[in-house]
């Protein structure tokens, strides 16, 4: 039986794509650059192939934050100074607090049962996440938060929810249950964690990999029927 429930925060209950788009529109226009569609496409591109490599411990935190803008001006051939970039975009994406579709009703649900622990594990920059978090006002709902930049590890580490782990109370594995959206991050991070999986995903989108979690949503309100 489920009892404990580790939810991944960015395209899981915050609508990162949403954020990021927004973000990026103005930080690139604040640099004078067009934030025309095509450009805002290819940062989202560089940005998550940035994330990945991250993931798989190619590159660190600090080289990715600076790094996807350095090609993204390559690519449109411009002079900008990547620094000043990031500090925008970062201060944009922490406004960035719009709900994925049925998550605040799912959140609402399982507090009104009262029989669920909620917890919420991001490999986001600590103050991006915690600006979010706290513009949608979450933390009423979690018992706590874990985030990648704070802990030191990144998911899919198992250290990373070694760290999680050691830090909840009466913690059991066996009543624990990780929802999110990346394969590579979440699916694969909780099967190195030995825990249950829940991947949420849009319709149509298919599993092309060897990362098998143990359910599969495409909508929240399904997450109350697995529990």
């Amino acid at each position: 039986m489920v009892r404990i429930i580790l939810f991944d925060l960015d395209n899981t209950i915050l609508d990162f794509n949403r954020a990021e788009a927004n973000a990026i529109h103005k930080t690139l226009k604040s640099l004078g650059i067009e934030p025309s569609a095509d450009n805002k496409k290819r940062y989202s591109e560089i940005n998550l192939s940035q994330w990945k490599l991250l993931e798989r411990g190619e590159i660190t935190r600090a080289e990715l934050l600076t790094r996807r803008f350095d090609l993204l001006f390559e690519e449109l051939k411009v002079k900008r100074d990547s620094l000043l970039a990031w500090n925008t975009y970062e201060r944009e994406l922490s406004g960035g607090c719009y709900f994925m579709d049925g998550a605040k009703e799912l959140l609402y649900e399982l507090e009104k049962r009262q029989q669920y622990r909620l917890f919420i594990v991001s490999n986001g920059t600590a103050s991006v996440q915690e600006g979010r978090i706290k513009g949608a006002k979450l933390k009423k709902y979690f018992e706590d938060i874990f985030i990648s930049e704070l802990i030191g590890y990144n998911k899919p580490d198992k250290r990373f929810f070694d760290y999680c782990f050691a830090h909840i109370k009466d913690f059991h594995r066996e009543e624990t249950l990780l929802v999110g959206d990346s394969l590579s991050s979440d699916i694969l991070g909780g099967i190195n964690a030995g825990i249950p999986t829940c991947w949420f995903h849009g319709e149509g989108i298919t599993n092309g990999t060897d990362i098998i979690p143990d359910f599969e949503i495409t909508r929240l309100s399904k997450l109350l029927a697995i529990i």
